[in-house]
Formats: structure tokens, C-alpha cells, sequence
């Protein structure tokens, strides 16, 4: 009998398979783990956008944390798109109980195609409910911005973004920086604000490209699989970047909007 590291995403249904719970498992998979799933809704939505969502009633979410909790090993958990404040509530509090040792959170807002996903109340909710419970956030730029009530478009904006970010509870920010308009064309850089206090640049070639969907599931999912796995975020990050440069590149042909990574790739 093979023992195998076993984590859990927390999240919604994308029906056209690139983000979301969807990406989630699909990289937990790559990675060697197995992955369970808590789902917080239905989404009607493809590369072009998102047509209806449907939110899982509360006490269905209660079950299904219920259900896999006393059964499997979860070493790591992962939220996604939580929908509205009852909901964010509710996860918050399912994770507060558990005895799950890192909890990463991807403060999903918006949709690639523009698609709200996350309610004015909920934000705040995330803010005070979910944030102090995280091992890891990791928002972008425009989520950070919404978060912190501000502009963020500098290097140095980042940086100070990152370390506001953590003073709301969180022992790590990964603050992703692929839209900052003063960086150079050809270069990504995300910024890590670690639990002692200590901060990082990640650097990676830009990758022109529509084929960008599910980027920040997948992202929270690989670095979600590898502290399951014991490993510190300062080891993961470099592997982090390397993977979704390889999956952003190596593209697939789906969809005619903005299309989803390459899951099969390796790294």
C-alpha cells in the first residue's frame, strides 16, 4: 500500500475545466498528491467568461468539510472563489476547527473575463475570517489593491503592499505582480513577504499570451501541494515560478478566449 500525502481545495466549479476546483486538482495531481475537494459553487462559464454561478447552500459546505475531514489526512487546504460573506463565514469557520496544518488562501475577486466573483461584504469577510487562519495568501495586484483600499503601481508599492497585507493576519503574502505597470516588458515579479520579516523578489520571462486562465488557482495549488509535502514557501517559490512559466508557455489549444494552462507539463 503506497501512503500518499492528501490535501484539499476549497473552491468552485469552472464547467470548462480551466480554473478553479478544476485546476486545483489537476495540479495537485501533477505534483503527487491527492486531492480532495470542498465545492462552494457551480459556475455555467467557459474561455470567453462566466454565464451564471450557482452558490453551494452553506450547510451542503459544512457536509462536505464534515465528510472529508474525518476520513483523510489533510496535511494542507486551499480556498478559492467563496461567492458571498455566508459562505466565506462558514469556510472560516470549518477551517478554524479543523486541525489542518497550512491553509492557503487565493482571495479570488474577478474572473478573467471579468465576472465578479466575490461580493463587497465578503471581502471584508475574507479580510477578518480568513486571512488571520493563512499559512499563505496569494492575491494580485488588483486583488491586493481592492484589499488595502489603495493604488498599487510600483515596485516599491508592492513591497509595501506585501508587509500591509501580512499586518491583517496571514504569516506569508505572495503578491503577484504580472500586471504592475512599471515593470519591464519582457520580466513578471511577484513578491514574497515572509513570516520572519525577510522579503524576495521572484523573477520570470513575460509570456505574451490570452492563454492565462486559472493562473492564480494553479498557483496557490502547486504551492499548497509542497507544504503538504514539508517543504518551506522560501524552497517552493523558485519551483512555483518554473512550473507556471512551463504551463503558460507550453501552450494548449482550448477554447477561443482566454485559455487554460498546460497541466501536463512537468516541474
Amino acid at each position: 500500500m503506497i501512503d500518499v500525502t492528501q490535501v484539499l481545495t476549497v473552491a468552485g466549479i469552472d464547467s470548462s475545466g480551466g480554473a478553479g476546483a478544476n485546476a486545483d486538482l489537476k495540479t495537485f495531481h501533477n505534483q503527487g498528491v491527492y486531492g480532495a475537494s470542498v465545492i462552494t459553487g457551480l459556475t455555467a462559464q467557459n474561455t470567453l467568461g462566466v454565464q451564471n454561478i450557482l452558490p453551494t447552500p452553506t450547510d451542503f459546505i459544512s457536509d462536505q468539510f464534515k465528510s472529508v475531514l474525518s476520513d483523510l489526512d489533510i496535511r494542507s487546504l486551499k480556498t478559492g472563489a467563496l461567492f458571498d460573506a455566508d459562505r466565506v463565514h462558514v469556510v472560516a469557520d470549518e477551517i478554524a476547527r479543523s486541525d489542518v496544518t497550512d491553509v492557503v488562501v487565493d482571495p479570488v475577486m474577478v474572473a478573467k473575463g471579468g465576472a465578479k466573483l466575490l461580493t463587497d461584504d465578503a471581502i471584508e469577510a475574507v479580510k477578518n475570517e480568513l486571512f488571520p487562519l493563512a499559512t499563505v495568501v496569494t492575491p494580485n495586484l488588483a486583488e491586493a489593491s481592492v484589499l488595502l483600499n489603495r493604488a498599487i503601481e510600483t515596485m516599491d508599492d508592492m513591497m509595501v503592499a506585501a508587509y500591509d497585507l501580512q499586518q491583517l493576519g496571514p504569516k506569508n503574502v505572495v503578491l503577484k505582480g504580472g500586471h504592475l505597470k512599471d515593470s519591464h516588458s519582457d520580466d513578471v515579479a511577484d513578491y514574497v513577504a515572509f513570516a520572519d520579516g525577510t522579503g524576495r523578489w521572484y523573477h520570470a520571462p513575460r509570456i505574451e499570451t490570452y492563454r492565462t486562465h486559472g493562473t492564480g488557482d494553479t498557483l496557490s495549488a502547486f504551492i499548497t501541494a509542497h507544504l503538504a509535502q514539508g517543504e518551506t514557501l522560501v524552497d517552493i517559490m523558485p519551483r512555483a515560478k518554473a512550473f507556471m512559466n512551463a504551463a503558460i508557455a507550453e501552450t494548449i489549444a482550448v477554447g477561443h478566449g482566454h485559455g487554460p494552462l498546460n497541466h501536463w507539463v512537468t516541474g
